[in-house]
């Protein structure tokens, strides 16, 4: 089966927007932010969101929490347990979770119920993609990127069968019968 990836938001269009939520973190004014980069899905993300906010004249520090909800990488099992946990301590310290797509919420309020019970002084969130039709726990993101419609995305450090991270863009997998 061939397969093509349709352009859903390009290389650009991404680098504005994270140039905006950047101006928009700022504005919080966040101390001693500790950004939190949700693994996998959200690194290249992450890498320019963080590289924004410098541009923004904030410094945050930078740690890496790996999560998982899913029994065989296909379905979730609805509990989420840490893969790999961060360093840092972050009692009274302002934490900025950055994730790439929002959509049932269990990881994302996992995570931030997490931080706040370690005593961060406030926990926002800050997400590339949000589906809000998908939500099965209460949550919603602080920064938003974009609204996205219901399809299975890739590319900008996404994946489906550890392919199409690479991509510079967000796209949509298309099979050989012109259905996404």
């Amino acid at each position: 089966m061939s397969r093509r990836v349709n352009v859903l938001y390009d290389a650009k269009t991404i680098a504005a927007r994270n140039a905006e939520l950047a101006e928009e973190i700022a504005a919080s004014q966040p101390e001693r932010l500790l950004a939190i980069v949700v693994l996998k899905g959200s690194f290249v993300f992450a890498a320019d969101l963080i590289r924004a906010l410098h541009e923004a004249g904030l410094a945050p520090e930078i740690e890496f929490l790996s999560l998982s909800s899913y029994l065989d990488g296909t379905v979730s099992s609805g509990t989420v347990r840490i893969v790999h946990d961060i360093e840092s301590e972050v009692g009274g310290r302002d934490v900025l979770l950055i994730d790439d797509i929002l959509e049932s919420g269990r990881t994302l309020a996992y995570a931030k119920d997490l931080l706040a019970a370690r005593g961060a002084r406030r926990v926002e969130t800050c997400v590339l993609l949000e589906k809000p039709g998908k939500r099965a726990v209460t949550i919603g993101a602080d920064y938003v990127g974009f609204q996205c419609p219901d399809y299975f995305v890739v590319g900008y450090g996404m994946d489906v069968a550890h392919a199409y991270r690479q991509l510079p863009f967000v796209g949509v997998v298309e099979v050989d019968d012109g259905q996404t």
